[in-house]
């Protein structure tokens, strides 16, 4: 089990190089997270709503995702409270206190799909969430030390330099934990560095000396890995590629959701992908995005008093484009009302850039689809999260057939688009449409003729470097150890 010193110490991509490293060694591997909150979800085969990284990992497992690798997901959606996901399907909306309230309902749905998986499995790899060190946390504990002590695993406790004060955390977790848990930490995995790890020596000897515990593993910062990020902390670093080509700006929502729609901009070639947290951020954009939204009314109120509104209408007088997905597309249009508190309740005029209404309703669809660019663009798999139903005045032009119906809208002019459908960027073909309509509209160069990858090989690629850097830099004897268990 990979513990961590606190969020964002790189748990979720090391879980996948580890099951990636493993099953290329010839064993049966899953990842099992039980409680994971995160406004990044997909949809596993059977229509159940998980944490996108618990579908990453399964990828680099090479297993079909189950909501059983994720049976906890919290959503949250305002101040300390949350949508309960619970085995793919939304249990209620709670505050922190009506939460812990529901462990005792929570903690068999985590006991009895952590056993599904181990029946099945030579080895299940298991993730924690945030600090296992927390006082006011250990005793609701539904992700870290009592998963370990029903799993009987061992812990590697992973810290991350790059942020610094790493030797600190590490030895500060292990002082907080009660002696039981201490001793369940069978190793420090010291992760992001910089450098040469041999000017470590005197600060490794140190934490070994003070804790009894070996450090394990230091592995290098990985850049430009082109792995969705699990937390939207991740997203203040900016711009996130090249400082030239034609600037993609995604609205960075205060409650912005699947965002990880938006990786494989990371990667495409010509394109600068920046997360704009206020108007001048989109200045000199070629295409707005609005993404996903927890809380669209909230989100609209957001946009309007922090001066989006008025600059989304000089991009568009201006020839910019405008695309909304999901919580976007329904901003995007007259209205959002919401009758029955699915969210925050009441109603908000939209920006009026498209046709459309929305009215927020309590069932929320959740399925894989199979879509296709109209008129006659290309087909790709997504999926649909969402809750609301939108309607279009009269009969406008549709974006998308999925699977025999229209579905979207397009404005009158073509420069702004909506749709409930996630996963527009993943297919090489679809990502070149909706790039040619943006240099289109650009005047920029035409797109390459060799064909863009899909984003799924692009994520190959980095299950594999993960998995020969893990190779490299865990301590071989643990390698063989978990191999052999």
């Amino acid at each position: 089990m990979l513990q961590g010193t606190g969020s964002h110490a790189g748990k979720t991509v090391l879980v996948a190089g580890f099951c990636r490293l493993l099953a290329r060694r010839g064993l049966r591997v899953v990842p099992f997270k039980s409680q994971n909150m995160s406004l990044n979800a997909h949809v596993a085969p059977g229509g159940g709503e998980m944490g996108w990284a618990q579908v990453m990992q399964a990828e680099a497992a090479g297993v079909p995702p189950r909501v059983e690798m994720n049976p906890i997901l919290l959503k949250p959606r305002a101040e300390a409270r949350s949508q309960v996901v619970l085995l793919g399907r939304v249990l209620q909306e709670a505050d922190a206190r009506a939460y812990y309230r529901l462990t005792p309902t929570l903690w068999p749905a985590v006991r009895l799909s952590y056993e599904a998986l181990a029946r099945e499995a030579d080895v299940v790899v298991i993730e924690g969430a945030g600090s296992p060190a927390e006082p006011n946390l250990m005793r609701r504990d539904l992700a870290n030390m009592r998963v370990a002590r029903l799993a009987r695993a061992p812990v590697l406790l992973v810290g991350d330099i790059d942020r610094g004060g790493v030797f600190a955390s590490l030895l500060g977790t292990m002082t907080l934990l009660p002696p039981a848990d201490r001793s369940r930490v069978r190793g420090f995995v010291i992760n992001k560095f910089r450098g040469d790890p041999s000017l470590l020596a005197p600060a490794v000897r140190d934490l070994v000396r003070r804790t009894r515990v070996d450090v394990v593993g230091v592995v290098p910062f990985l850049p430009h890995l082109g792995l969705p990020e699990e937390d939207s902390v991740a997203l203040d670093d900016g711009a996130r590629v090249a400082a030239d080509g034609l600037r993609v700006a995604v609205v960075r929502l205060p409650h912005i959701a699947n965002f990880t729609d938006f990786a494989p901009l990371e990667s495409e070639p010509g394109v600068r992908l920046v997360y704009a947290a206020t108007p001048g951020d989109i200045a000199g954009a070629a295409l707005v995005i609005l993404p996903g939204s927890k809380d669209t009314i909230a989100d609209l109120r957001a946009l309007r008093s922090l001066g989006f509104t008025r600059t989304l209408g000089q991009h568009r007088r201006r020839g910019g484009l405008v695309l909304g997905i999901c919580g976007g597309y329904q901003m995007l249009g007259r209205s959002v009302a919401d009758p029955h508190r699915v969210e925050s309740g009441g109603a908000e005029a939209g920006l009026g850039l498209l046709p459309v209404a929305t009215t927020l309703t309590p069932g929320k669809v959740t399925r894989r689809v199979h879509a296709r660019w109209l008129p006659d663009g290309p087909a790709f798999d997504g999926y649909e999260i969402h809750m609301g139903l939108t309607t279009a005045d009269g009969a406008p032009r549709p974006l998308l057939e999925v699977e025999g119906r229209v579905e979207g809208c397009v404005s009158p002019d073509g420069r702004v688009w909506g749709t409930y459908v996630h996963g527009l960027f993943e297919s090489g073909a679809g990502r070149r449409r909706v790039m040619e309509w943006v240099r289109d509209a650009a005047g920029g160069p035409a797109p390459s003729s060799s064909a863009p990858l899909d984003h799924r090989a692009v994520r190959e690629a980095a299950y594999e470097r993960l998995a020969d850097t893990l190779a490299a830099s865990i301590d071989p004897r643990l390698l063989r150890a978990i191999g052999a268990a």
